[in-house]
Parts: structure tokens; C-alpha cells; sequence
């Protein structure tokens, strides 16, 4: 099995999962890359994207499983596809591993850079907010589901879906506060905390007003979980 790192930046955030998918698929067989197929009558490449991202997010690390018919350096592989992959999506890093495992079952966390906009800090200190908030027992969000016609709200508690948050800086600016921060969220089967659902929940806490137009996501780390340490795929 491959495992490959990879980006997905700039215009190219607004690609859906299936359509991303489906570029790589193109991208195989363009770069003559010996991929496996399943059996059926309608054969599929055998490739899978950990805990894929929803639209509008920026990451600088993906990761791909990629079955191959024969192995074939991984150097070779990363330049082939990246002749024919447009410039924002890059394989970054390669390496051959053993089991037999999905990459979507072990991964745990993933760790995203945000930044928006606020208008109502008032002199406030995030950082001493933050702390404050994340030494609470519950912190709970509303989901809403839509079952038989009907709308269903059920209260959810995230605080255990939360890593830890970091304050990178907190910029005036002409229409408010630039606030930059990087959080560790909870991903995959056993948890998944979405970076936008984190968002509303710190801006209904604080009540700062954010200004949606500003938020901007990007993930740069997603880990695994063995035996309490978290760990790189790769």
C-alpha cells in the first residue's frame, strides 16, 4: 500500500469530494500509474482520502491510500502525477506501509489554522477566554436533523472533541479584530468535530460577532491516535 501526502489550496478548495476523486482517477491513468481495480462489472481504482474536507477548506495535508499492481519508487510517482495534476492539488510525500488497515479507521485529529474577523472583543483577551471556556465540563452545540419531514434538534456535548486551541495573534484592524488560531478537533469514526461547527460555537460563547465573509480554514495536520499518542500517517 501507498500512502501519499497531499495539498488542496486556493480555487480548488470549492472541488467536491467526488469530483476529487474522480480527477485523481484521470490523473492514474494519464501518469500510467499501475493502480489496482477492484472485480465487478464496473472495476473501480482502489484509492481512498482520509476524512475528507467539506468545500471551502484549504488543506496543506491530505492523505491518500493507493493500491498498486506492482510498487514503483515513490519519487517516480510523486513527479509523474504532479506533471499532470493542476498546480494547487501537489503530492508533497510518499511511503510504502504494511497492514492492511483503511487510513479513514486510524485517523483521530485533525489540526486546522483559522482566522476571522470580530467587531466585539471589547478589550476582552481571547486567549484568557479560551481558557476559561475549554476548563468547562460541557460545551454543547445544537444539531439539526431533518427526519420524515420533521426538524430534529439534539443537544451534543464537543468538549471531548476538542484537542487544544492555540492563540497565534489578535491584529487590530479598520472593521474589528484579526484573530489568527490554530485548534485540534477530533476526526473519523470515533469523533468528528467540524472546524465550522467549532466556529459557532466559540462565536455563540463569546458572542463576537464574526463575520462569516472572513473565516478562513485551513488544515494543516491530520493524525493518528496508538495507544494515546498521536502520530504523522506518514
Amino acid at each position: 500500500m501507498l500512502r501519499v501526502k497531499f495539498t488542496k489550496e486556493n480555487y480548488l478548495q470549492y472541488i467536491s469530494h467526488l469530483d476529487l476523486m474522480r480527477l485523481f482517477n484521470r490523473t492514474f491513468r494519464r501518469a500510467n500509474i499501475p493502480i489496482k481495480y477492484s472485480e465487478g462489472y464496473n472495476p473501480q481504482p482502489k484509492f481512498s482520502i482520509a476524512n475528507p474536507l467539506s468545500l471551502g477548506i484549504e488543506s496543506i495535508s491530505e492523505y491518500m491510500d493507493i493500491e498498486l499492481e506492482e510498487e514503483i519508487p515513490v519519487e517516480d510517482f510523486i513527479s509523474s502525477m504532479n506533471r499532470e495534476l493542476p498546480k494547487d492539488i501537489r503530492i508533497i510525500e510518499g511511503k510504502y506501509i504494511e497492514g492492511d488497515k483503511s487510513l479513514s479507521s486510524l485517523v483521530a485529529w485533525s489540526y486546522y489554522e483559522i482566522k476571522f474577523v470580530t467587531n466585539n472583543l471589547n478589550n476582552r483577551q481571547l486567549d484568557k477566554l479560551i481558557e476559561a471556556w475549554l476548563k468547562k465540563e460541557n460545551i454543547t452545540i445544537i444539531r439539526i436533523r431533518r427526519k420524515k419531514g420533521r426538524e430534529i434538534k439534539k443537544e451534543q456535548n464537543i468538549k471531548p472533541l476538542i484537542g487544544n486551541i492555540v492563540l497565534n495573534g489578535q491584529w487590530t484592524i479598520d472593521n474589528g479584530q484579526l484573530i489568527e488560531l490554530n485548534c485540534l478537533l477530533k476526526a473519523g469514526d470515533r469523533g468528528n468535530l467540524k472546524p465550522t461547527d467549532f466556529i459557532n460555537a466559540m462565536d455563540k460563547e463569546f458572542d463576537l460577532h464574526i463575520d462569516p465573509d472572513t473565516v478562513d480554514i485551513k488544515r494543516i495536520g491530520l493524525y493518528l491516535e496508538n495507544n494515546g499518542e498521536i502520530q504523522a500517517p506518514i
